[in-house]
């Protein structure tokens, strides 16, 4: 009983103490006019909601009612999908909480933005959830480097990236 109570007592502190690694802090500044318009998804952690999509892109407007239309493309098995949304904007600059389902939101965490909005790393308010956007479908390899550089810093595994096909 001992060693069972020391292992789940191990493996409950490793779970937390890996959680804690991870930076999702946000962007210090955020310009949403600037954000807005279409975004390539050139890598993505796998989840159930995008599983086997390729060519897959965002596009962001924004609504008369000042909250952000989200409309998610891809191709799944040659069909096209789409998945609209919707996103707020939230008092800390690069945090929107994003809808995709009904009344319930999620953190959309803006966690890197270049300078001239041309790629982006997005994630959650866990580690489960990572996103490298790009204006264009392919990044060069010194950007790639760079994001890829970044991720690791934050504590997020690059090995779990999945990188996105598109034609």
């Amino acid at each position: 009983m001992k060693r069972l109570i020391t292992l789940l007592t191990t493996i409950c502190l490793t779970l937390i103490c890996e959680a804690a690694t991870i930076d999702n802090t946000t962007v210090k500044t955020f310009d949403l006019q600037r954000f807005l318009g279409s975004w390539f998804e050139v890598a993505r952690y796998d989840h159930w909601f995008e599983r086997g999509l390729e060519q897959t892109k965002a596009t962001y407007k924004l609504r008369t009612d000042g909250k952000i239309e989200v409309l998610n493309t891809g191709i799944k098995n040659g069909k096209p999908k789409e998945s609209k949304g919707k996103a707020k904007t939230t008092d800390t600059a690069g945090l929107l909480r994003i809808s995709f389902f009904g009344p319930f939101y999620s953190d959309y965490r803006i966690m890197l933005i270049d300078k001239d909005y041309q790629y982006a790393i997005i994630g959650s308010s866990s580690d489960s959830y990572l996103w490298i956007l790009s204006r264009k479908p392919q990044l060069s390899k010194d950007t790639k480097e760079l994001i890829l550089k970044e991720v690791r810093r934050r504590g997020y595994d690059i090995n779990k990236l999945i990188w996105v096909k598109h034609n």
